[in-house]
């Protein structure tokens, strides 16, 4: 029998989501991980398997938790983007991962097509576009 995890798993893919949503997949090491996780290696991959699948999950429970509760409520890209970084971890998935994994392109595939029912094709590229001149000037 295995040790108990000795980790709130939850609070660890919230953290991954905030981590992800701030540096993006390629910008965050399996160490920085770690390091800002709170946990060790193999915990990690134990748990998640890889960097990958601990991504996998954090974009799932992003995509179900903070994304579809802002968009049940939103009637505009205005009210949206008054979520400010809500939509970091989709605009960095849409750019940086969802053109080279399959499976991350369906997620993001599926949660654009869902802002589209709410705003509409254009109103979902006014939102991204807006969100993504924002990100860049606060990074200025």
């Amino acid at each position: 029998m295995g040790r108990p995890r000795g980790f709130d798993e939850e609070a660890v893919i919230r953290e991954a989501v905030a981590m992800f949503a701030r540096r993006a997949y390629d910008g965050l090491s399996v160490d920085d991980l770690v390091t800002g996780l709170g946990v060790h290696r193999n915990s990690l991959y134990k748990t998640f398997g890889s960097k990958r699948g601990l991504y996998l999950t954090a974009l799932r429970t992003y995509l179900r938790d903070d994304l579809e509760p802002l968009l049940s409520g939103a009637t505009d890209a205005e009210a949206l983007l008054a979520a400010g970084d809500g939509l970091d971890l989709l605009l960095l998935a849409a750019a940086e991962q969802a053109p080279l994994d399959a499976e991350v392109g369906a997620l993001v595939a599926g949660a654009l097509a869902r802002i589209d029912e709410v705003l509409g094709p254009e109103g979902t590229d006014r939102l991204l576009g807006l969100r993504l001149r924002a990100r860049i000037k606060m990074e200025e």
